[in-house]
């Protein structure tokens, strides 16, 4: 706030600042330069929190993460053109995904832009974003920065969340305006994300179907995670005594451990229930689409699905029971209409299903048992287990091929949004933004379970990590290449196959170098004393650890979606 005439003024800088603020939004993910940097600084002497990072898709990761994580949304701060097109793959992935964020971008000005006059970083930055987010708004001047966040607010968080962008010309920080008229301008958004309550009707029409069902199944997907009704669909679950399936970063809304759980009896599940219960969860490719063998085709099978986005509905397959509205809502309601009187599930099938997990449990355990070395990602995998089990609010960060695949079924959660991965698009690349916005929204403990690929797309930083001192230990599961390292160059040339990399490499070194602990780990042993110190210590820690290069499969469990290896098959 600046003096003029005597009168007190507000600039634009400051205009943003306070209408964040006003919203409770008080971090900020991103990367200082023109013509952001000085937004930066002041924002951080404003008393926000400021995480400044190395690459922008890293920023809008964490913003996307931590949209996710607080149903607020996360805020990536980007400068233009190049700037701004690193953010909008995150900016993408978290409208794809349905984390609420939003990119703020700096640009150039409208009017050289519009004649293509050859300014600095020139793009139409509005124009290339459109496409990618739920919306996106640009605001000229001052007095609409109010109104432009406000909107961008209510955007990402009403109805199916999502990425929004806000495009900021350069010549809009430095507008000033009156002071008490720039903070009469301002907005406080009021009940952002209004319940959607769903019809009677349509909350009977399920319970109909579900009493019919011989044998019913609940699928809960991540937006029953992101909606925070946690008691509520717990309480749903084991009244009604239905088995059920958690998609992964819906594990952890009732424990991994639990009687109903049919996780480790998946592909039983999906094949052979009769009535489905979809809560949060689409019928996306990770789904296989709701048809085919995965779901016992041709034997007939209905649909309950509950959505805020009726649109959803019949995407793929007929829903015969939807129910519209958000999850909370749609849940609470259920559950009143679900009563005392609820007749539990055929023994038959409860029993089928906990004869499968039994079994696979077993077999599991077996293979988890062994300590092989160098570690397999079964025994690597082992470890890790063990320590998020006696830590059940540290959060799970994860991406990979294999490291993924076999993470899912093998990291037990205990607790709601514990675990983050690679979503809906499979993305790799989000690993340590991730992280970054796990610990600095939490405070909790980060366990970064990464493949020696994945983490190569965020490796720079860990020097975000120990610049910030933020209690995350990444595990780099190194095998030498992408699914593994022992293809060859079928020429006989000096190059190495395309995906092998340099063999025996030191990923622990890379965190020393920043002041953090690194540690090199090739047995067990090693990795699950490291593990455990680092934890405890809740300091910056990188573990190098080393993997069998045969362990992997081409792929990881997608080969279905790798023609090459398809054909190998």
């Amino acid at each position: 706030m600046t003096e003029s005439n005597n009168n007190p003024t507000i600039d634009g800088f400051h205009l943003v600042i306070e209408a964040l603020k006003l919203n409770d939004i008080h971090t900020i993910f991103g990367l200082p330069g023109i013509p952001i940097t000085d937004l930066t600084r002041m924002a951080q002497a404003e008393g926000m929190r400021v995480i400044s990072f190395r690459h922008e898709q890293h920023a809008g990761n964490a913003a996307a993460a931590a949209g996710f994580l607080t149903q607020k949304p996360g805020i990536c701060l980007t400068v233009s053109a190049p700037g701004f097109l690193n953010g909008l793959t995150a900016l993408a992935n978290a409208t794809v995904n349905c984390f609420p964020m939003i990119l703020i971008s700096g640009s150039s000005e409208r009017e050289i832009v519009d004649l293509q006059q050859g300014d600095y970083e020139e793009m139409d930055q509005l124009a290339i974003a459109k496409p990618l987010c739920k919306a996106a708004y640009r605001v000229l001047h001052a007095q609409d920065i109010g109104v432009g966040i406000a909107r961008a607010i209510r955007s990402a968080v009403s109805g199916r969340p999502g990425g929004v962008y806000l495009d900021f010309p350069a010549k809009l920080f430095a507008q000033t305006m009156d002071a008490l008229a720039g903070q009469q301008s301002l907005i406080k958004v009021v009940d952002p994300a209004p319940r959607q309550i769903p019809a009677a009707e349509a909350v009977q029409r399920a319970l109909d179907l579900l009493k019919t069902a011989k044998r019913p199944l609940i699928l809960l997907g991540k937006g029953a995670a992101y909606a925070q009704a946690d008691a509520d669909i717990r309480a749903l679950v084991e009244k009604t005594g239905i088995p059920y399936l958690p998609m992964s970063m819906a594990k952890g809304l009732l424990p991994d451990t639990h009687s109903q759980s049919a996780s480790a009896a998946r592909s039983y599940v999906l094949a052979e229930a009769d009535v489905v219960m979809l809560i949060g969860a689409r019928l996306n490719w990770l789904l296989s689409h709701g048809k085919g063998k995965t779901w016992g085709a041709p034997n007939p099978k209905k649909f309950i699905q509950i959505d805020i986005s009726p649109t959803e509905i019949d995407s793929n397959v007929a829903i015969a029971a939807p129910v519209i509205g958000d999850i909370g809502s749609c849940v609470s309601a259920l559950l009143k209409g679900v009563g005392t009187n609820w007749a539990p599930p055929p023994s038959e099938w409860t029993a089928a299903i906990a004869e499968r997990r039994e079994k696979n449990l077993s077999k599991m355990g077996a293979t988890l048992a062994l300590t092989p070395t160098p570690m397999n990602f079964h025994s690597a995998l082992a470890v890790i287990r063990d320590v998020v089990k006696s830590r059940p609010d540290a959060i799970v960060v994860n991406e990979g091929a294999n490291t993924l695949d076999f993470a899912r079924s093998i990291v037990d959660m205990y607790e709601p949004r514990k675990r983050l991965d690679v979503g809906t698009w499979g993305i790799m690349g989000i690993g340590m933004g991730f992280a970054v916005a796990a610990a600095v929204t939490t405070g909790k403990p980060v366990i970064a379970i990464e493949g020696d690929s994945a983490f190569g797309f965020s490796g720079m930083e860990m020097e975000t990590i120990c610049r910030y001192n933020l209690p995350i230990c990444v595990i780099v599961f190194n095998n030498n290449g992408v699914y593994r390292g022992t293809d060859v160059n079928p020429t006989g040339g000096s190059d190495v196959a395309p995906t092998v990399f340099v063999k025996n490499a030191r990923y622990d070194k890379i965190i020393e170098a920043f002041g953090g602990t690194g540690v090199h780990a090739t047995t067990s042993q090693e990795l699950s004393v490291a593990l455990k110190e680092a934890v405890a210590s809740g300091k910056p820690t990188l573990i190098n650890a080393v993997i069998d290069e045969t362990a992997g499969t081409e792929s990881g469990r997608i080969t279905m979606l790798n023609p090459q290896a398809n054909k190998k098959k």
